[in-house]
């Protein structure tokens, strides 16, 4: 983030806007409607800057800029469509100290203007440091259509009530929960609707009403991470995620993820490696018992879906049975967000009519599958954690009939930028694994293979046999 975004108050400061044009004239009447001392100089200013000079606190001077104009100002903004006078507007500025905007030369600002939603007192500012306006305009319209238009209005009426709210919850944790379900509940909506004095009267009897002691326990969330791409979250995913007091989450959620965190959420790292097991079942189990128990609202932050070889399960019945709610929050598993992202359908109709879903790992090493059941053809079999025992694994479903040259393929970073997706033969997995880049892997077996983005019919020379695992 090279621009750190600040909100400035300008009301009756002295601001400087050079230059006559229409990209002047709309940043003026923004700072005038600020409430600022808007001073314009323009020496050739156009017809609409010259209809502008007498609105609000907006005085126009019709002359060539000269430095000593910047002198006093909060702000400085330059729009003169010339690059000598808009660098000479900067030099000014920066010389003095003074945060300049020059209009669309990002080279010659220290301050960038931003796409405005205003819902006064409520203002969402959009910007992309100058490197692409309209991508921040059309942005800017995208959350102007999903904003109520009385935002504003809701904002004054929360105001009102700030110091009863504080006066009756008196840690902060509390009162982010009533405010919280204040803005996602009926008065609200009430407010919005038009209807103040209502919700003003259910308000304060809400305000007055003790609080529920179960509001105050804490709850767990279980949430999927999905398998990466963090467009793949849900809707719910990012909510909870944006109100959580802590996370916890696993090594595969990556920082991509947590950017969408609430900035001051704890973050705690539980997740394991081979080799590297810093938290063990146990102790996470703790864990999230004793932030819930603290009245915390845990997210317990899982990669793919927490009921997904992720052990979502265990965690659920052990908070069930220390008396913790629990909610589940399914997200997109790798086995469909990372086949979708190679190309890959897991079913296809006449071809693959069977799906199976397995781990490489049991739980006292390697797992007890069905591999005659598992060798059937028409199946897709998808293989969590399975980098370490690819070569037993397609010993074992050869030995009991699986073809040798069933198409195969390991992606690696799924779903991701870096994703890589090497693709061959069943009997040529143990080569794939080998091959691949470092990075969570997937393995697919079986005739929709064929499909993927990277397919490559292979040549068929003699490949030794790889070795069962029973």
């Amino acid at each position: 983030m090279r621009y750190f975004p600040l909100f400035l108050d300008l009301r009756d400061r002295d601001v400087l806007v050079v230059g006559g044009s229409d990209a002047a004239v709309r940043k003026a009447l923004v700072l005038a409607d600020c409430d600022a001392v808007v001073t314009v100089v323009a020496e050739k200013p156009d017809v609409a800057m010259r209809a502008a000079g007498g609105f609000g606190q907006l005085r126009l001077l019709c002359r060539p800029f000269c430095g000593s104009d910047v002198d006093g100002r909060t702000l400085v903004v330059a729009a003169c469509e010339d690059a000598a006078s808009d660098a000479a507007v900067s030099a000014a500025a920066r010389a003095r100290g003074i945060p300049v905007n020059v209009v669309d030369r990002p080279e010659f600002s220290t301050v960038v203007w931003p796409a405005i939603v205003d819902r006064d007192p409520v203002t969402v500012a959009v910007c992309s440091g100058g490197a692409a306006p309209v991508l921040a305009r059309s942005i800017r319209g995208r959350i102007e259509a999903m904003l109520p238009a009385d935002l504003g209005r809701l904002a004054r009426f929360a105001e009102g009530f700030r110091s009863a709210v504080k006066a009756t919850r008196r840690s902060g944790a509390a009162r982010r929960r009533f405010w919280e379900r204040f803005f996602e509940g009926p008065i609200a909506a009430q407010v919005l609707a038009g209807d103040q004095h209502g919700a003003r009267e259910r308000m304060l009897g809400t305000i007055n009403r003790s609080e529920d002691p179960a509001s105050e326990e804490g709850l767990v969330h279980l949430v999927g991470a999905g398998p990466g791409d963090p467009e793949l979250l849900t809707l719910k995913a990012l909510r909870l995620l944006q109100q959580a007091d802590v996370i916890v989450h696993d090594r595969l959620v990556g920082p991509r993820i947590l950017d969408y965190a609430r900035r001051d959420a704890d973050c705690i790292d539980v997740g394991k490696a081979p080799g590297r097991h810093p938290f063990s079942q146990d102790q996470i189990n703790a864990l999230l018992l004793s932030q819930a128990r603290a009245g915390r609202r845990v997210v317990r932050l899982k990669g793919g879906d927490p009921f997904v070889f992720g052990r979502g399960g265990e965690e659920r019945d052990y908070l069930l049975r220390h008396g913790v709610r629990v909610e589940v929050v399914p997200g997109i598993t790798a086995a469909t967000g990372c086949a979708a992202a190679a190309g890959i359908p897991l079913t296809v109709r006449g071809e693959a009519q069977m799906l199976s879903i397995v781990t490489g790992h049991g739980e006292q090493g390697d797992p007890a599958l069905d591999w005659r059941d598992l060798a059937q053809d028409g199946r897709t079999i998808c293989v969590y954690m399975g980098a370490s025992t690819a070569d037993r694994m397609a010993g074992s479903l050869i030995a009991h009939g699986r073809d040798p040259a069933s198409p195969a393929a390991v992606i690696v970073n799924g779903t991701l930028p870096e994703q890589q997706v090497l693709t061959g033969l069943l009997r040529e997995l143990p080569t794939l694994v080998s091959a691949a880049g470092s990075g969570p892997v997937l393995i697919l077996i079986g005739d929709v293979v064929r499909r993927a983005d990277a397919w490559r019919e292979p040549a068929a020379p003699a490949v030794p046999a790889v070795a069962a695992l029973n």
